[in-house]
């Protein structure tokens, strides 16, 4: 028992207990300039929430009754003698604060709520973020959306909030002493910069709908040149007009070395009538461009990260350098291409690329896929018990018109049509007899074009099933898709099959039931062909549509065109 008890003390001690949260006080700076009419209400609304320890409104050199108000409601009041800005009104009210968090909200809200203020300062008392802004439903600023806005969206495109300047924000203390506070309405964009490049964590709350004092044209002027030149002189300070500037200019000149060696690349290898000679200069020239360029994109941005460290740093290279990064992995795509196209023999390096085809069929015949990207396949010997099997990729199967358990004879013997293994998407297996009879080798690559020319003349047997019934349409593979008829068959005026085939005028084709001759026709234009077999009617209707095929029907005495399963 007392070991017992002894392990139960070790392990109770071993366990963390949670330190309750220190009380955090929080201060409220109200900023106000002849604002004798709001700042008393203001005062009282912020007065409702029961965290709120300090209040206290910096009257800003105001010529109203704007300190005696904001006395009478209860406020601290720290008065300017003249007036000297918003951000020194602010900063003032930092100083004298004697909280660990400081929230800072205009004097001139007219419909301010205690939800409002709560909304603005709980994510700060919850650990949630340093600093917080508000975003708020009204008309937007005229400021914000052509001044504010386009500037920062081109110097900081990191940031991406909907209203920048809005006014009210809260941050703990501790982090106000690492942010510059503009003198003047530069003040609330300098702080959402300075958090930015600094790596601070700020969240935008949205608090609702405000009614502001609607600001004279010419205080719009005043505060547009403020905002203008805070952004523009943290841009300078953060290295980022040289990012835009300089290094956009070095970006630019290194992809265009890129794109010289990837046009040498492809004038090498895709273009028979530019001399080899022009192609290798061409990619020589442009190597000398983008290693000479890259690297004073990678110095200056050294610099830059040294200067301005900051993980938000990151997406906005990210955006500037996304050309040049794109077309790094072009490059590398290609140069990957010919690499693995590359074959070493007897003391010679041979490169020999070979590429997927894009199939887009235009005509209204039926397919599983009406564009798709197939091919190359490499050919490889058949597994040993697979002698009677030839295994390909879908897309080789849907060039070739077949599907899984169809049949193909090629020299006289059948084989079974199978899927490619598991792990070989683009492996060709074929027989040995086959390889040599189709005049292919191992590791040869053939392109999905090349295909049908691979299997030409080769009879397939295609199978479609339809309940109880079954029938198997015969066809030679033809080199090249030509003009085809399409057909539709009936069992008992249900459509079972609707396919197309390469038909000659006024050739006999055969039919047959469980591979027995059962009937043949002459085909002609618009032909239909019905029959009756075992309590079954069957229709065949010939349409003349703009359609092509590589399935040439097998006349008389090469095959049948059809065999019934019934």
């Amino acid at each position: 028992m007392y070991w017992f008890l002894v392990i139960i003390a070790f392990l109770l001690a071993g366990i963390k207990t949670q330190k309750p949260k220190k009380y955090q006080k929080v201060s409220v700076i109200i900023p106000a300039y002849n604002e004798e009419d709001t700042v008393a209400t203001v005062v009282d609304v912020v007065k409702e929430v029961s965290f709120v320890d300090e209040i206290i409104v910096v009257n800003d050199g105001s010529s109203d009754n704007t300190r005696q108000e904001a006395l009478n409601a209860g406020a601290r009041v720290i008065t300017h003698e003249t007036n000297k800005g918003k951000g020194e009104a602010l900063f003032t009210g930092y100083k004298e604060a004697e909280c660990d968090i400081i929230a800072f909200i205009d004097a001139d809200i007219h419909n301010l709520t205690s939800k409002k203020v709560e909304a603005m300062i709980m994510p700060i008392l919850e650990g949630k973020t340093d600093i917080t802004k508000t975003k708020f439903a009204r008309a937007r600023g005229r400021v914000t959306e052509l001044t504010a806005k386009p500037l920062l969206n081109f110097f900081f495109p990191e940031i991406s909030f909907e209203q920048p300047l809005s006014g009210q924000f809260a941050a703990r203390k501790e982090i106000l002493k690492k942010i510059n506070f503009e003198k003047d309405y530069g003040v609330d964009v300098g702080i959402v910069i300075d958090a930015d490049v600094l790596g601070i964590s700020i969240t935008e709350v949205d608090i609702g709908a405000i009614e502001h004092d609607m600001s004279p044209l010419s205080d719009l002027n005043l505060m547009a040149n403020e905002v203008v030149r805070t952004i523009m002189s943290r841009a300078n300070k953060n290295g980022r007009v040289i990012m835009i500037d300089e290094i956009g200019y070095f970006i630019r000149m290194s992809i265009v070395g890129l794109s010289l060696v990837i046009l040498g690349l492809f004038t090498i290898f895709f273009v028979n009538f530019v001399p080899l000679a022009v192609g290798i200069m061409i990619g020589i020239i442009g190597i000398i461009i983008a290693i000479y360029y890259i690297v004073k994109v990678i110095v200056k941005s050294i610099v830059m990260f040294r200067k301005t460290p900051s993980g938000n740093l990151i997406k906005s290279f990210i955006k500037i350098h996304f050309p040049l990064i794109i077309s790094i992995i072009i490059l590398l795509l290609m140069i990957s291409t010919f690499i693995g196209a590359a074959h070493f023999e007897n003391g010679v390096l041979s490169i020999e690329p070979n590429s997927r085809n894009l199939i887009i069929y235009a005509d209204d015949s039926p397919r599983d896929n009406t564009i798709s990207v197939r091919g190359p396949y490499t050919v490889d010997t058949a597994i040993e018990d697979e002698s009677d099997q030839i295994r390909m990729p879908a897309d080789a199967m849907m060039t070739l018109g077949v599907k899984e358990n169809d049949t193909i004879r090629i020299d006289d013997e059948v084989y079974i049509i199978s899927n490619s293994r598991d792990g070989e998407p683009n492996i060709l297996r074929l027989p040995k007899e086959v390889q040599s009879f189709l005049d292919v080798e191992d590791n040869n690559v053939i392109q999905n074009s090349r295909l049908k020319e691979v299997f030409e003349e080769s009879l397939i047997t295609h199978s479609y099933e339809n309940d109880n019934t079954t029938v198997h349409e015969e066809y030679i593979v033809s080199p090249t898709d030509v003009k085809a008829c399409t057909y539709e068959i009936f069992l008992d005026n249900n459509s079972i099959v609707y396919s197309s085939g390469i038909f000659k005028k006024n050739s006999t084709y055969d039919i047959s039931v469980d591979n027995k001759y059962l009937t043949s026709f002459k085909f002609k234009k618009n032909t239909n062909i019905t029959f009756n077999y075992d309590n079954h009617t069957v229709e065949i209707i010939f349409t003349d549509k703009n359609t092509t095929s590589i399935k040439q029907i097998p006349r008389q005495n090469q095959g049948n065109f059809l065999d019934f399963n019934f």
